[in-house]
């Protein structure tokens, strides 16, 4: 049997933070988080005008705004996906957040030519 789609039944905003916390992830932001499996995400980057980066990529700054928005970093918390730090935008994705398949990550992290 076939992964039920968004299982947590997330809103496009929940899957489009948790996208780009996945694409922090994968970068040089990125280091070993706390416990076993998890990744910890100090610093995010500043946008350039309406774009910022993303590992090798680029995000738009309008598909972010859920980085920035208090109900969906705690949704996410609260599901285990993630553990927000004291310090703003500071982050441990856990195991399940890493694996959870958001579909989104391609549709809004664009290859970048620099």
């Amino acid at each position: 049997m076939a992964p039920k789609r968004n299982p947590k039944k997330w809103k496009k905003l929940q899957l489009t933070t948790l996208a780009l916390f996945q694409g922090f992830a994968d970068s040089d932001l990125a280091g070993p988080g706390e416990n076993e499996g998890e990744i910890y995400i100090g610093q995010i980057s500043q946008p350039h005008g309406n774009y910022f980066h993303v590992g090798s990529g680029v995000v738009m700054t309008k598909d972010a705004i859920g980085l920035n928005n208090l109900g969906v970093r705690v949704a996410l918390n609260l599901k285990g996906l993630m553990r927000s730090g004291v310090l703003p935008f500071t982050t441990n994705l856990t195991l399940e957040g890493l694996e959870y398949e958001t579909e989104m990550k391609e549709q809004i992290i664009h290859p970048s030519d620099h």
